[in-house]
């Protein structure tokens, strides 16, 4: 446990790097020998990357759809990868929905409201937003069309949590098949963490598919518990997956995107600033950059209308703040990965060292 703790970048860089680079290489041969071990899925990949390659550079009418397509699933595989980060966190983890898709949602709402109308241009939606200069009669500004809105985003990064808790899975269920035991499931103490897992233990048990998806739908920090219980106990995959799948990108997302497009609504929102200028001392000095940041927001909505110029200043300190914030809540959960995957790696070569003997 104490080489544990000082196998971390600030201690031993080299040593940590090292290990890390090691231990990333072998995740991948192992990850591509098993892929290619299913000879014509492995085919039908390449086959599909070279032709899409292929169509990419050479010239045609087809170029506008491949590009569309391209980009379609790019923004897709974006919530996915952000899906997979907040959920697996190899023993950290990135809130992403806090960080990226939460913002986003906000964005949208407070777009939909101030434009009064949703059928923002594309390009640039999703990746920029500008009122568009004819509102679409049919898509009025409401709480279900604003979620089905962000419906598609939400959905991919809820499925992204989803694969983000096979890993505890797949090591519960070969631990299992090896004749192994997984550690995190011998709960002895009668701490408050302990019985909330066991609690977690004995509904995936007893209840099967409903009892997943009932862990599933609800903000819940141990569900990893859910996975290593499925596992161990040889829940079939599809069965486990499934009820995952379903819970978090279906139900509890659904429930995510009402709570923040209900608290972001623009009559709440000036309740809020409201009750900021009321804190005694801090209020005003904190709702001046609450106001600017909304300001400068609302004015790149109609940064082509030409009777609403851009502010001199569009940044604000709350925005630089932000992008601060994130950027070190990202650096943090990369070094964390760091340190984990050398972790790893000593812990497996301790491993093959006892098997050894």
């Amino acid at each position: 446990m104490d080489a544990d703790n000082n196998l971390v970048l600030w201690r031993r860089p080299v040593t940590t790097l090292e290990y890390f680079f090691r231990e990333l290489f072998a995740l991948i041969s192992t990850g591509l020998q098993r892929l290619f071990a299913y000879k014509l899925l492995a085919l039908s990949i390449v086959l599909l990357l070279s032709g899409t390659a292929v169509s990419y550079h050479i010239a045609g009418p087809h170029q506008a759809y491949v590009h569309l397509v391209i980009s379609t699933l790019a923004w897709w595989g974006w919530w996915v990868v952000l899906g997979v980060c907040s959920s697996v966190g190899l023993g950290t983890g990135l809130h992403t929905f806090l960080l990226y898709l939460g913002p986003h949602i906000a964005r949208v709402t407070l777009a939909a409201y101030e434009c009064g109308a949703l059928n923002f241009p594309e390009p640039p939606y999703p990746n920029d937003i500008i009122c568009p200069a004819v509102i679409d009669p049919n898509n009025t500004v409401s709480i279900w069309n604003i979620m089905a809105k962000v419906r598609v985003e939400s959905m991919m990064w809820g499925i992204g949590t989803a694969l983000g808790e096979l890993p505890p899975y797949f090591m519960a269920r070969a631990a299992r098949l090896s004749g192994g035991s997984v550690a995190e499931l011998n709960i002895d103490d009668e701490s408050t963490m302990s019985r909330a897992k066991k609690t977690v233990q004995k509904l995936v048990e007893q209840i099967g598919f409903i009892g997943i998806l009932a862990c599933a739908s609800i903000p819940n920090p141990l569900f990893d518990l859910a996975g290593l219980t499925c596992g161990h106990f040889l829940v079939p995959f599809w069965t486990f997956f499934g009820a995952t799948v379903l819970g978090k990108a279906v139900i509890k997302m659904h429930i995510q995107k009402m709570f923040v497009i209900i608290s972001f609504n623009e009559t709440l929102v000036g309740q809020v600033l409201t009750w900021v200028e009321r804190i005694p001392y801090i209020g005003p000095k904190l709702e001046a950059p609450l106001l600017e940041f909304l300001r400068n927001q609302k004015a790149r909505l109609h940064k082509n209308d030409p009777s609403s110029p851009l502010p001199e200043n569009s940044g604000s300190v709350l925005s630089s703040l932000l992008e601060k914030f994130v950027l070190a809540m990202v650096l943090y959960f990369v070094v964390s990965i760091v340190n984990a995957l050398a972790q790893n790696y000593t812990h497996r070569r301790s491993s093959e060292k006892v098997r050894r003997r």
